[in-house]
C-alpha cells in the first residue's frame, strides 16, 4: 500500500508540476495561445503575469523539501486557480478539450495533496 501511494503521489505531482510550470511560463511570456485563452474567458491580460509567477513559485514550493505550511498554501492556490479556470470555461459554454486541462490539473492537485508523504504534511504539533 505504501509503495502504491508513493507512485500516485510522485506521478500526480510530476504531472501537476509540468502543467503548472508550462502554463505559468506561457503566461509570463504572454504566448499568443495563452493570450487568446485568457481573453476568451474574459480576464485581462495583465492577470497572466500574476498567475504565471504564482504558478512557478507554487511548483517550487511543492517540490522543495520542508516548508510544510508553504506547501499547503501552494496546494490551496492551485486548487482555487484550477477549479476557477474550470468553472470559467464551463460558464463560457466551453466543452471538450477546453475543460480537460483545468479538470485534470484539479484532479492532480487533489491526488498530490492527498497522497503526499507524512514528511510533507503539516501536523497539529507544528502549528
Amino acid at each position: 500500500m505504501e509503495k502504491r501511494n508513493k507512485i500516485i503521489y510522485w506521478l500526480s505531482t510530476a504531472l501537476l508540476s509540468l502543467g503548472m510550470l508550462g502554463s505559468g511560463i506561457s503566461q509570463i511570456l504572454h504566448l499568443e495561445d495563452m493570450n487568446a485563452l485568457i481573453e476568451h474567458v474574459g480576464y485581462p491580460l495583465y492577470f497572466m503575469y500574476i498567475i504565471g509567477v504564482w504558478k512557478v513559485l507554487g511548483v517550487i514550493a511543492i517540490l522543495m523539501p520542508n516548508f510544510k505550511l508553504l506547501k499547503e498554501w501552494a496546494y490551496a492556490g492551485f486548487f482555487f486557480l484550477m477549479s476557477g479556470a474550470l468553472v470559467s470555461h464551463l460558464f463560457m459554454g466551453d466543452g471538450g478539450s477546453a475543460i480537460f486541462g483545468p479538470l485534470f490539473q484539479t484532479i492532480f492537485v487533489v491526488l498530490s495533496w492527498y497522497f503526499r508523504p507524512a514528511n510533507r504534511k503539516i501536523s497539529l504539533e507544528n502549528i
